[in-house]
């Protein structure tokens, strides 16, 4: 492994009375399957996690700080459950897990496909999952997004080998503009960040106001000046600034925030010179997961996850965990773990996964998109869960966030 780079390597635990006590739904379904069939082969499952770090600003608060082994912890844990799951009829599972600089990642991905691992999972930003995804094609190797919300990857970019467990910026803001409306807080004021990637978020919920009926009666853009947002004065020249900038404002019911590098949204709830609700970026966030959820048997995800890792799940750590967890599901329901076989099963209709949510979560087969809730966070508990009450669709009420098959540009699924 080049400088830039390293790697561990983690061996799912084989022990079966210890693990018992996990996943018996699809326990059974294994073991229905060997009764049925009289026969399962052994399969050696064989995984990777690539993890791109980039250098960045310190986030505003200190308990945002990303743990060393973010999008980790997760892959150890599915990997007891998919082990424990069907360990009686030889399967094994091995995940590799790496962290590499955006300069190394390249050189990092070839190593493992080298190795004759065919089912990455990727937390990396937008143009350095593209360009891992084309190499992973050439190898014929099957890519799940753990970490890029960003819509044209699911649209104008998808690719074929592709398939994405992180929600996309267009379910994220569609889930808050459902809430909203059933609120009646149709009037927004929308406060965008400066930066690319502020403005992409901010474009999603330009969108959801049109498409769920609100009206954005104030539209500004926050600029980010640079600078430290953790000294002594920090909060301080926020104080004089955010009151300010949201003066003079036309009538609103709510302020959006758009505030995806993380620099201002934090601050708005107590310094906007007219008090409204936050939602958004700050305030009542969107979120795949949280360590407070705890519904639908969320608490002993929890749990396990905490024993683990000594603190909180984040949704890093969630959407590599449904990433492995799909991979998991082709192997004990379809007897494969052949990058096309995972695919082929996963956009068929014979998918599902249990994801803590409510309801089983699929994909979509235009674009590869895990369809599923999101979470409503405010910081403590889930105040609510998208999609709303009310708001329907003629296949699936999931499918009323982002990307619906009739708005998809996406033809790599065809």
């Amino acid at each position: 492994m080049k400088p830039g780079t390293k790697e561990v390597l983690l061996r799912t635990p084989q022990n079966w009375e210890d693990k018992l006590e996990f996943r018996v739904s699809p326990l059974l379904a294994a073991l229905f399957l060997v009764l049925t069939t009289g026969y399962a082969a052994a399969i050696d499952v064989r995984a990777a996690v690539i993890r791109v770090d980039y250098q960045s600003v310190l986030p505003i608060s200190r308990y945002d700080l990303r743990p060393d082994v973010l999008g980790f912890a997760c892959a150890v844990l599915v990997d007891e459950d998919n082990g424990s799951t069907v360990s009686f009829l030889g399967h094994t599972y091995e995940t590799r897990h790496v962290t590499s600089t955006p300069e190394e990642a390249d050189a990092a991905l070839d190593a493992i496909l080298s190795d004759g691992v065919s089912l990455i999972i990727i937390l990396a930003d937008r143009d350095d999952l593209l360009r891992l995804t084309d190499k992973a094609q050439e190898s014929s190797a099957l890519v799940f997004n753990a970490g890029t919300a960003d819509v044209d990857v699911r649209d104008t970019e998808c690719r074929g080998n592709l398939l994405h467990t992180v929600p996309s910026h267009a379910m994220t803001a569609d889930a808050v503009a459902q809430f909203a409306v059933w609120k009646k807080w149709t009037d927004w004021f929308l406060v965008a960040g400066s930066n690319p990637q502020d403005e992409a978020l901010a474009d999603a919920y330009r969108r959801a106001a049109v498409k769920f009926g609100a009206d954005i009666t104030v539209d500004r853009t926050f600029e980010d000046t640079g600078g430290s947002r953790r000294t002594d004065s920090g909060h301080v020249l926020i104080q004089r600034q955010l009151p300010v900038f949201t003066q003079d404002a036309d009538d609103h019911d709510v302020v959006i925030a758009a505030d995806d590098t993380d620099y201002f949204g934090r601050y708005l709830t107590y310094h906007l010179w007219t008090p409204r609700p936050v939602m958004g970026s700050a305030g009542l966030r969107p979120i795949s997961m949280h360590g407070a959820h705890e519904a639908w048997g969320a608490t002993q995800f929890q749990t396990r996850f905490e024993e683990a890792t000594g603190r909180r799940v984040r949704p890093e750590d969630y959407n590599v965990w449904l990433a492995l967890r799909v991979i998991g599901e082709a192997v004990t329901r379809a007897n494969t773990a052949e990058a096309q076989g995972v695919r082929d099963y996963a956009l068929s209709d014979a998918f599902e996964l249990a994801a803590f949510k409510g309801q089983k979560v699929t994909f979509r087969k235009w674009n590869g998109q895990l369809r599923q809730p999101i979470l409503l966070y405010d910081g403590a508990i889930t105040v609510s869960v998208s999609p709303q009450e009310g708001f329907l669709h003629q296949n699936s009420p999931l499918d009323t966030l982002g990307l619906d098959e009739p708005e998809t540009n996406c033809t790599a699924f065809n």
